[in-house]
């Protein structure tokens, strides 16, 4: 019988990366195990190493994208792979060992002008049930901007999401409509109007999953913000209503911040 290795304990600040680790995470042969090793990555040395004729034929494009602030950088990274390959680059990215290269692969996604939201959504699933957490964010960071675009769509779109067996699909319909959402701009419209998200907030409400817990009580902790009453009305009717250890834990984290 073989024993599974235990999870690499990745390291928390970028001096403390072994030089060996970070090759190996530049060559795209190992997996990101922190946020810190895949903001240490040199991503135009990884562009040349997994994908060398797109560098070939747009290095000095690469390294401005290189240069840019995280976001941004795994944005143009995406763009480029999209303008060099369509929806082929979907594709090459998706099965990569590398965290960060299938991370461009969502902004593959979210850069393609001919999808409409619906077909946008369906190529992102794989990226949004991805068995890395960084993958994971970098799927719903990168197709909010469109989801913002027609919020009661979205809702709508997503609604069937927050009833996938996957608890990584059903975090992704939540995450991604945050209204305030950590590293990108904030969804005026869910600020304003909280109860748009309704459908999907009662899906969740009594998720079993602590990963989708969170979630939860983090998009209301944000509601919360705006419209401390509205928040204490709707944990006082989820509570009243169909009590349950899961739906407790999330009112009782949603509501941290109020007096």
């Amino acid at each position: 019988m073989t024993l599974s290795s235990p999870p690499r304990k990745g390291a928390t600040r970028i001096a403390d990366i072994p030089p060996d680790v970070l090759a190996a995470l530049e060559r795209g042969e190992l997996a990101t195990a922190t946020l810190t090793e895949g903001l240490a990555i040199d991503q135009a040395r990884l562009l040349r190493t997994v994908f060398p004729d797109l560098h070939t034929a747009h290095s000095a494009a690469v390294e401005a994208a290189a240069a840019l602030g995280i976001l941004k950088r795994m944005a143009a990274m995406g763009a480029l792979l999209a303008a060099a390959w369509g929806r082929a680059g979907v594709e090459r990215c998706l099965p990569h060992v590398s965290d960060t290269v299938r991370g461009w692969g969502c902004f593959v996604v979210g850069t393609l002008p001919e999808l409409d939201l619906p077909t946008r959504l369906e190529v992102l699933r794989p990226f949004a049930d991805d068995v890395h957490f960084g993958v994971r964010e970098w799927a719903w960071m990168a197709v909010r901007p469109h989801l913002a675009t027609d919020l009661p769509r979205s809702v709508a779109l997503l609604e069937p999401w927050a009833a996938a067996s996957s608890e990584r699909v059903r975090r992704f319909a939540c995450e991604a409509l945050r209204p305030r959402g950590v590293w990108c701009a904030h969804l005026g419209a869910l600020k304003r109007e909280p109860a748009l998200a309704l459908p999907i907030l009662n899906a969740l409400r009594a998720d079993a999953s602590t990963y989708v817990q969170d979630s939860v009580a983090n998009w209301l902790n944000d509601a919360g913000k705006d419209h401390p009453d509205w928040l204490r009305q709707l944990c006082a009717a989820w509570r009243a209503d169909a009590p349950s250890p899961a739906t407790e834990r999330i009112c009782r984290r949603a509501l941290r911040n109020l007096p």
